[in-house]
C-alpha cells in the first residue's frame, strides 16, 4: 500500500512538471491583449496590441486585462483537472487489484 502511495506522490510530481511546459491562452478583442499561462498557473507573458493601446483608456485597459488573465487561468485549470482525472484514472485502475477486483 505504502508503494502505491509512493507512486502517487511521484506521478502527481510528474504531472506537475508536465504541466509547466504546458502554455494556455486567454484573449480579449481579436488578440488586442493576450495573455499566455502555464497550465500550472503561472503567467508568462501578456501581449498588446500597438494600435488597441494607443486608443485604450486606462479603464478599459484595466478591465481586458482581468478577462484575459482570468481566462488564459479557467483554461489552465480546465488542462489540469484534466491531466489530474487521467492520472487518477490510471492509479485507480492500478489499485483495483489490491482489493481482489
Amino acid at each position: 500500500m505504502f508503494d502505491k502511495l509512493m507512486a502517487a506522490q511521484q506521478k502527481a510530481e510528474e504531472i506537475k512538471k508536465r504541466l509547466d511546459t504546458v502554455s494556455v491562452y486567454g484573449e480579449v478583442e481579436n488578440g488586442a491583449i493576450k495573455i499566455t499561462s502555464t497550465a500550472n498557473k503561472t503567467i508568462t507573458g501578456v501581449t498588446i496590441n500597438e494600435e488597441f493601446l494607443k486608443q485604450a483608456d486606462k479603464e478599459e485597459l484595466e478591465e481586458l486585462l482581468l478577462t484575459a488573465i482570468n481566462k488564459a487561468l479557467a483554461s489552465a485549470e480546465q488542462v489540469s483537472a484534466t491531466e489530474m482525472q487521467a492520472s487518477a484514472k490510471d492509479m485507480l485502475g492500478g489499485l483495483g487489484g489490491m482489493f481482489g477486483g
